[in-house]
């Protein structure tokens, strides 16, 4: 591989990690407390509503059924709305937070699902109330499967933020295509995706160890 592709290439590893650690840390402050309602709503918790749970629940299902492909497209109107334009790394982020905050708020709720009832109703008998009962038990007992369900929705988001680079999003699926596939640069293809293996790895290390380091058990 020729020299004048190592600043390339590191132009566009900074161009993924800044979509996808943008992208995750505003889906994160949407998606946790979407999957604390979806969990706190559903039949037997301590904010029981089955019927907003159900339109929650549906409107979360709908969005993680749509392709990422299709949703980037669908979306160019609002993504324009929101940032001028449908194209870059900024414009990346729109469909990259959309896609994301349902995959949490899902991940989220099963965590918490795994918090023992018996924890809650010991709770709920020293008259704690619904607030008190997440913030201080459900969320500290749930946060070590909820950072090892965040690190698979970060190892997601940068599988999609090169996905992205097929409409012009910038990063390192943008460079593959550009130069790897368009000029036939087989070298340049290699070396992102050896690229994203390694940046994968290192999320997945970095979210095994906090994960660990959470879990008091």
């Amino acid at each position: 591989m020729s020299g004048d592709m190592i600043p390339l290439l590191t132009k566009a590893l900074g161009e993924t990690v800044y979509m996808v650690v943008v992208s995750m840390a505003i889906a994160t402050v949407f998606g946790i407390p979407l999957g604390v309602l979806l969990h706190t709503t559903s039949k037997g918790q301590i904010l029981e509503n089955l019927t907003l749970n159900r339109i929650i629940g549906s409107i979360v299902n709908a969005i993680r059924s749509i392709p990422f492909i299709i949703l980037m497209v669908a979306i160019i109107p609002l993504t324009r709305l929101i940032v001028g334009s449908a194209i870059g790394t900024t414009a990346a982020m729109v469909p990259l937070v959309i896609a994301s905050i349902p995959f949490i708020g899902r991940q989220v709720e099963t965590s918490l699902k795994e918090v023992p009832y018996g924890i809650v109703e010991a709770a709920l008998s020293m008259g704690a109330t619904p607030m008190q009962i997440i913030w201080r038990v459900l969320l500290p007992e749930s946060m070590p499967s909820i950072t090892a369900q965040l690190t698979t929705v970060i190892i997601a988001l940068v599988g999609e933020s090169a996905m992205a680079g097929a409409i012009g999003g910038g990063g390192l699926g943008d460079l593959a295509i550009r130069y790897g596939y368009q000029r036939f640069r087989p070298d340049v293809m290699i070396a992102t995706v050896i690229i994203l293996i390694v940046l994968v790895q290192l999320v997945q290390f970095a979210g095994n160890t906090l994960a660990k380091r959470l879990n008091k058990k």
